[in-house]
C-alpha cells in the first residue's frame, strides 16, 4: 500500500534512516536494576524493556541483551549467581543517574558509587536499592528464558523475579493511592527518547460489563479471592466502587 511502510525484519528492508521497531512499542517502563555480585560488588543499570508479569504473587521481568563482545550483562549474571535482585522506579528527578548508570563499566565497578547514588539496604534480599527512589521492588530470582537472536547483540536474556517486598514512599500517595503525578516516573520511547508521565496526562476508563470480572484491573487479589470463595465484602478498589455506583444509577 503507498500510504504505510510494511516490511519483514530480517527480510526485507524498512528504507527508514533509522530502525522504527523500538520506538513502535511505547511508552516502556524503565527497569532500573539493582544487584550484587558473588564477591559482594553492586550493580546499577537500566533496561528498557521491563514490566510486571502477574500480581498474585507478583512477578516481574526486565530482559538484558548482550553487548557488542557478546557477553550477557552483569545484571544477569549476578542475579543468577545470587538470586536476587531490586527494581527501583525511575524519575524525573533521577533521570541524569538513570542515563549515567546507563553507560557500560567493568563488572568490578560499582555504578552505586560512580554515578554518586546513596544505598538503601534491602529488608529481604542482600543487594541494595537506590535509597532516593521513591517505589522499590525486592525479588527473588525465578528463571531466565534466553531467546536466541542474531549477533552481536540480538541473542536476550529474559529474567523473571518474584517480588517478594514493596517499598512505597508516602510522600507519593493520595488518598491511599499512588499518585503519578508525585512520582514522575520517566519511560522509554525510540531512539534516545524518553517520556514522562505527568499528573494531567493520566486518564481513567472504566470497562464496561459484569463488575465482578475487573478485579485483576488494579490488582485486588484479596477481593478475587472473596468473590472465588462466595465472599463479596473483601476491599473494593476504586475501579469496581465506580463500576458498582453506575450499574446502581441505572437500575
Amino acid at each position: 500500500m503507498a500510504n504505510e511502510i510494511f516490511y519483514e525484519p530480517g527480510v526485507t528492508r524498512h528504507g527508514l534512516p533509522r530502525d522504527p521497531f523500538k520506538s513502535c512499542v511505547v511508552p516502556r517502563p524503565i527497569g532500573w536494576i539493582s544487584s550484587r555480585s558473588p564477591t559482594g560488588i553492586d550493580n546499577l543499570a537500566p533496561y528498557s524493556q521491563f514490566n510486571n508479569l502477574t500480581f498474585d504473587p507478583p512477578y516481574v521481568m526486565f530482559s538484558a541483551n548482550q553487548d557488542m563482545y557478546q557477553n550477557r550483562k552483569d545484571s544477569v549474571n549476578n542475579v543468577e549467581a545470587t538470586g536476587e535482585f531490586c527494581w527501583n522506579v525511575a524519575t524525573w528527578e533521577l533521570r541524569e543517574y538513570v542515563n549515567a548508570s546507563a553507560e557500560w563499566f567493568g563488572a568490578e565497578v560499582d555504578e552505586f558509587e560512580r554515578v554518586g547514588l546513596e544505598k538503601e539496604a534491602g529488608r529481604v534480599v542482600k543487594c541494595p536499592m537506590v535509597k532516593r527512589s521513591p517505589i522499590k521492588f525486592e525479588c527473588k530470582y525465578y528463571t531466565t528464558l534466553r531467546l536466541p537472536g542474531n549477533p552481536p547483540i540480538g541473542t536476550v536474556d529474559v529474567v523473571i523475579g518474584r517480588v517478594v517486598g514493596i517499598h512505597i514512599a508516602k510522600e507519593v500517595l493520595t488518598e491511599g493511592k499512588i499518585d503519578l503525578g508525585k512520582v514522575l516516573p520517566i519511560a522509554r520511547c525510540g531512539y534516545h527518547e524518553y517520556t514522562v508521565v505527568r499528573g494531567e496526562s493520566v486518564f481513567e476508563m472504566i470497562i464496561p460489563g459484569d463488575p465482578k470480572q475487573l478485579v485483576g484491573l488494579e490488582g485486588n487479589a484479596e477481593r478475587a479471592k472473596g468473590l472465588l470463595n462466595g465472599d463479596p465484602s473483601g476491599p473494593m478498589d476504586s475501579t469496581l466502587a465506580k463500576k458498582d455506583a453506575l450499574a446502581g444509577m441505572g437500575s
